[in-house]
């Protein structure tokens, strides 16, 4: 995990509330069973900071098991059960100052072949909090905590004997109640008295009986804090059975969402980015009050750049809903190129999996035989679907081939070929983005996480076959750029002469950027201070050096010339980038790749051009765009 700044600590040892890194205070974190013990690295401090582990089985009906540090490793509660909590040796066996370790049990580890969630959520003021008391029999015994801010959703329960899960939540005020154990609609007649430093252990909700001991969890709600500090969200929305998406502003794009109608008889529903939630496919479901496996369902929910979409029809119509939601992971920008962007050959033996190995969770890829072959791109955003770079078609399936919940790689399929190249990228502030919308057929703003100006922009179509339309900061707003060989031309639909912000682009009535009623898809890039470097120059007819601001060379080199024809050529460190002949691809052909020119060579602020016929990369007086990855 790369970190920007280090969380400070407060008053009485209790992490201060200042701005942060979401990757520090919570992880979702995938990983498969072996039956034995193993340790999960997630970077989270639990051991010095404490905070709640949650782990699911994702593919057996095996309860939920829930541990945190103030009752200690082997103590575990079930969501799904009223049960008392279960000491397990074979269960977490310790917290770590970066993840956790597990031992053989069924709920945590059992077999290779199940696979798990974990959630983890680091105590953090401001974020989350674990409280533990002892009840006396008073109607409202009064217990601290150490949020210091406004508190969206506390979960409780008894600990040393059976009991239902209570839970508080912001929308519903200090007199609503609901059990997480249940799919019942919340209640009223509660006595919580919530306030940002306490609340009430209520003795009407059983959550105060005298020698009993008690547990609660409590999670923020930062709507009152500055936008770039807020990591998490809880809220209602009413859905009105239209069957349309409804779109629930949050001012972020989440990376996990736990939702509930609490006016009618539903279920907890846990939703996140790491086990699928796409746009126009398929999303992963959990449900905090059943031991079920991992559900599927259609495209009833999905994150956007500000929040999150779903259809108001899809679980239960004309209810009221709330919900607690986590901040994606773009809030800081990545320290090192390495921990954004790499380019693998197959991993092992067919069939091995993650099959190509970024050592990051991956956003987006490219893949780039060395044979004849299409350029394929996907995303986690759009699951398993493709699209191609060398043609205008629509997106396709992958066919089950393209699967993303991996820690450090993607793609599960079996029969992947050992000369597939995979060109890896992860989201990160300003570095790149990808960001799906529907398209209107009229002018407007798109959001996006970026936090900078984007510098290039690759759009598409998903569903119609229009060929793919590029911005770059050299070209401005009012050309039209195609992943063609052509020219560019001065176009006002695609970009409406409108040149990207730091929070949005926008797009005119053009088929290629906003084709109407059609989903569109667009990769956002930037310069990076020593990671990436999106520019141009002018060439001058032999060879000359692109500092690009780097140390140690470019792993990455994609350069198009823009006052005359020539192809989109790409190199990388994998191929090669030598002092030599360096194999290149072209994004806009399915030909093989082209081992016979030295057309780059290596320089550690960046990358040399050089003038030959092959590529024509370095004319004299010639214009060029290029983007370069550290």
């Amino acid at each position: 995990m790369t970190i920007e700044r280090k969380v400070g600590m407060g008053i009485a040892g209790q992490p201060s509330g200042g701005a942060t890194d979401v990757a520090e205070v919570f992880s979702t974190y995938l990983y498969n069973g072996n039956g034995s013990t193993q340790t999960i690295t997630n970077g989270i401090d639990l051991a010095g900071e404490g905070g709640l582990v949650w782990i699911k089985c994702r593919t057996t009906g095996y309860s939920h098991s829930l541990y945190d540090t103030e009752r200690g490793a082997t103590k575990s509660l079930s969501s799904d059960l009223t049960s008392a909590t279960d000491v397990l040796v074979d269960g977490l066996t310790s917290f770590n100052n970066n993840g956790f370790s597990l031992g053989y049990g069924n709920r945590v580890n059992r077999a290779a072949s199940n696979t798990f969630a974990s959630f983890t959520f680091r105590k953090k003021e401001k974020f989350f909090d674990v409280v533990t008391w002892t009840g006396d029999s008073s109607e409202d015994q009064t217990i601290s905590h150490n949020l210091n801010s406004s508190v969206g959703l506390i979960i409780t329960k008894k600990t040393n004997a059976s009991g239902h899960w209570h839970t508080f939540h912001i929308s519903k005020g200090n007199g609503g109640y609901g059990a997480l154990n249940a799919n019942d609609q919340f209640g009223t007649g509660a006595q919580w008295g919530v306030t940002n430093t306490t609340f009430n252990a209520d003795g009407g909700l059983a959550n105060n009986a005298t020698g009993d001991t008690y547990v609660a969890y409590l999670f923020a709600d930062n709507s009152t804090e500055d936008a770039e500090d807020q990591m998490i969200k809880c809220g209602s929305f009413n859905t009105a059975y239209t069957g349309n998406f409804m779109d629930i502003d949050l001012g972020w794009e989440p990376q996990y969402v736990m939702f509930k109608s609490s006016t009618s008889a539903d279920s907890w529903w846990i939703v996140d980015a790491m086990r699928g939630c796409t746009v126009g496919g398929t999303d992963a479901h959990l449900q905090a009050q059943i031991s079920g496996a991992e559900q599927s369902f259609g495209d009833y929910f999905h994150f956007s750049s500000t929040g999150f979409r779903m259809m108001d029809n899809a679980y239960a119509g004309n209810q009221t809903w709330i919900y607690m939601a986590i901040r994606a992971p773009m809030m800081v920008e990545p320290e090192a190129a390495t921990d954004v962007f790499a380019v693998a050959a197959r991993t092992g033996a067919s069939g091995d999996t993650p099959c190509w190995v970024s050592g990051f969770v991956t956003d987006m890829t490219i893949m780039a035989e060395d044979g004849l072959s299409n350029n394929y791109v996907a995303t986690r955003l759009t699951g398993d679907r493709l699209v191609t770079t060398d043609d205008a078609m629509a997106e396709a399936s992958a066919g089950g081939k393209y699967t993303w919940d991996y820690m450090t790689g993607f793609n599960d399929y079996a029969g992947a070929g050992a000369t597939n190249k995979e060109l890896m990228w992860k989201r990160a502030k300003g570095y790149m983005d990808v960001v799906c919308y529907s398209g209107t057929g009229s002018a407007r703003t798109v959001p996006h996480s970026l936090s900078v100006i984007p510098e290039m922009i690759w759009a598409k179509c998903r569903t119609v076959g229009n060929a793919w339309c590029v911005y770059h900061s050299a070209l401005g707003a009012t050309k039209q750029q195609l992943l063609t060989d052509a020219i560019p031309t001065t176009v006002s639909g695609n970009w409406n002469d409108t040149e990207p912000t730091d929070s949005a682009f926008t797009v005119g009535a053009s088929g290629k950027t906003n084709s109407n009623t059609q989903a569109q898809i667009a990769y956002l890039f930037a310069t990076l201070a020593g990671i990436s470097k999106v520019g141009s120059y002018t060439g001058n007819g032999s060879n000359q050096t692109i500092a690009c601001g780097f140390s140690a060379g470019s792993r990455f080199i994609l350069i198009k010339r823009t006052d005359a024809t020539g192809d989109w050529y790409f190199w990388d460190s994998l191929r090669g980038i030598v002092a030599g002949n360096d194999p290149h691809t072209s994004l806009n052909t399915s030909a093989a790749h082209v081992t016979s020119d030295d057309s780059v060579d290596p320089h550690n602020s960046g990358f040399i051009v050089n003038q030959v016929s092959a590529t024509n990369i370095n004319v004299s007086s010639g214009t060029y765009i290029f983007y370069a990855i550290a």
